[in-house]
């Protein structure tokens, strides 16, 4: 990514941030339900997410002990909205199962420490891919570390900020280098800023840059194609 690039990266947050205003995103009601979340939010929709997720509300199984001593198949039913609920489930019971087995329930304590050694240790559980690890590291964790997802990848290539099939690392670590705080308030960390650029673009992706038939000319980038 050349300067020219990166201002833009700059700009578009500017963009964003003036259309939709700050996102408070993940949308969660505590630290385990965003994790949880990332989990049930791989290949569907929030919208589905969200039945998922009330399911386990009103079932109470909300919580780290509660979901390690629901059996698989009735975590599998209530998390059914969100789709692959059997594989789904699974992952979820190897996520709690670390965190009850050894960090004693304490999502803090299974978060702490040096991030590429958390991220590790996420990465090392069954069904946590970089995309998972990283959601939880960044918005359960406060680790500064900046998602990547499809959404990313679409937006960043057609406006020529990265190559179509850029690989996850790649684009992480250009984000890293190249995405600061130049555009925020200076009582806005790092960590702050990238968990509202990551859903800006959330929001423009599921908005203006679907896969086919983009709203390019309504989208707040559309300035920034060139």
């Amino acid at each position: 990514m050349d300067t020219s690039s990166a201002l833009s990266l700059d700009q578009a947050y500017e963009l964003m941030l003036k259309h939709h205003g700050h996102q408070g995103w993940w949308p969660a009601e505590s630290d385990f339900e965003m994790c949880v979340g990332a989990i049930l939010t791989q290949n569907t929709s929030w919208k589905q997410v969200v039945k998922a997720l009330d399911q386990l509300r009103s079932n109470q199984c909300l919580a780290p002990n509660a979901m390690h001593a629901v059996d698989e198949a009735t975590l599998a039913q209530w998390i059914r909205p969100a789709g692959y609920f059997r594989l789904k489930a699974r992952r979820l019971k190897a996520f709690v199962g670390v965190l009850i087995e050894s960090f004693s329930g304490d999502l803090v304590a299974m978060l702490e420490g040096e991030t590429n050694v958390v991220r590790e240790r996420l990465l090392a559980i069954h069904g946590i891919g970089p995309e998972t690890a990283d959601s939880m590291l960044l918005y359960a964790g406060n680790h500064p570390v900046f998602v990547v997802d499809a959404y990313t990848r679409r937006i960043f290539s057609r406006h020529g900020w990265c190559s179509e099939h850029e690989s996850y690392q790649s684009l992480q670590d250009l984000c890293h280098e190249k995405l600061g705080c130049s555009c925020c308030d200076e009582k806005v960390s790092r960590v702050e800023f990238w968990k509202d650029y990551h859903a800006q673009l959330v929001r423009i992706g599921k908005e203006f840059c679907r896969p086919r038939q983009p709203r390019c000319q309504a989208c707040p980038l559309g300035a920034l194609i060139g």
